[in-house]
């Protein structure tokens, strides 16, 4: 495993370094570990250097969010496996061990995910990731153990090795060819939805993207930036159409988006319903965006996207409608 780089990106994120990163210098046996920290303003520099002078410290320019941040980190990691692990990880002993395992055995595993559980709540799978990500027709997220709010106990059955769509930012280990030969994050993305970009890239080059049931985290999960807040909601919305706009294949670009943006607009009026003006606003703000770079995101579509990108039609009909709550009976 000394082929593999953990790297941990950091804003203010002291307290959590403190708390977690023992955890990895404990179960992370022969793999380099890096701190990247975001122009921190905090003491969280100082601190790693002073407590842990094996870890290597990369120091961004400013805060650069988590798409240029590990952008610019990772021109400076040698290792041929960067593991992307969020500062609110607890990881747990052998780890890395499955994970390594499935990189040796396939060539064409190029991403690969833990298994993601609850900090708080250690039986129950965390909403960033759970047991691996979807999509659906229409750009919508979803996890084996997660959709939308229901969340799933962890009762061993996801505890596989299997094919998924996108792998978790939170916990996100890739080859270093395959990122740079994607060119990376977008960075346009600043946060949120850009590992699922990534995926997606990797998915239209024919790469293997994983989830391993074998090796597990736990996600604290909101440190950075709570599901209450409204500009979540905006970077989620916005993201998405962008990540779309990119991805699809071009028979169902437009046809797709239109119906995207439809939803989108029974969520205003849900959030309208619930007097949550802020998110209301977001997803207009979303909207807005998405419009005012319309060009620049079609320029950045390439030759070849796959029609079977999607899992389920319509996530959103089979959880709303006809009230499917969990992975197993929603698809």
């Amino acid at each position: 495993m000394n082929n593999i780089a953990v790297v941990i990106l950091n804003w203010n994120g002291k307290a959590l370094l403190e708390e977690f990163l023992p955890y990895i210098i404990k179960y992370s046996e022969n793999a380099t570990i890096y701190v990247a920290d975001n122009a921190s303003t905090d003491s969280s520099v100082e601190y790693v250097k002073t407590a842990f002078p094996q870890i290597k410290i990369i120091q961004n320019k400013g805060n650069f969010g988590y798409a240029k941040g590990y952008n610019e980190a990772l021109k400076e990691v040698d290792e041929e496996i960067y593991a992307l692990v969020n500062s609110d990880i607890e990881v747990t002993p052998n780890w890395l061990l499955p994970i390594a395992e499935l990189f040796d055995k396939d060539r064409e595993t190029a991403i690969v995910q833990p298994k993601i559980l609850d900090y708080y709540k250690r039986d129950t799978f965390e909403y960033a990731g759970a047991a691996g990500g979807f999509i659906d027709k229409y750009g919508f997220a979803y996890c084996r153990g997660r959709v939308f709010e229901t969340i799933e106990k962890d009762n061993g059955q996801y505890n596989d090795i299997l094919d998924i769509f996108w792998a978790s930012g939170a916990c996100f280990f890739i080859r270093k060819d395959v990122f740079w030969e994607l060119g990376g994050f977008d960075e346009d993305f600043f946060a949120h939805q850009e590992e699922i970009d990534l995926c997606w890239r990797a998915f239209n080059q024919n790469y293997k993207i994983k989830y391993c049931g074998t090796s597990h985290v736990f996600h604290v999960g909101g440190a950075t930036l709570k599901n209450t807040n409204p500009k979540k909601t905006f970077l989620n919305f916005r993201n998405s159409l962008w990540m779309m706009l990119k991805n699809l294949p071009k028979s169902k670009l437009f046809p797709v988006l239109f119906v995207r943006l439809f939803q989108d607009g029974l969520a205003s009026m849900r959030f309208f319903s619930q007097g949550k003006f802020a998110f209301l606003w977001a997803v207009l703000k979303s909207h807005f965006y998405f419009y005012l770079y319309l060009f620049k995101f079609l320029n950045k579509r390439k030759s070849k996207q796959y029609k079977n990108y999607y899992k389920t039609n319509s996530i959103v009909y089979n959880y709303f409608i006809l009230g499917k709550k969990n992975f197993n009976n929603s698809l």
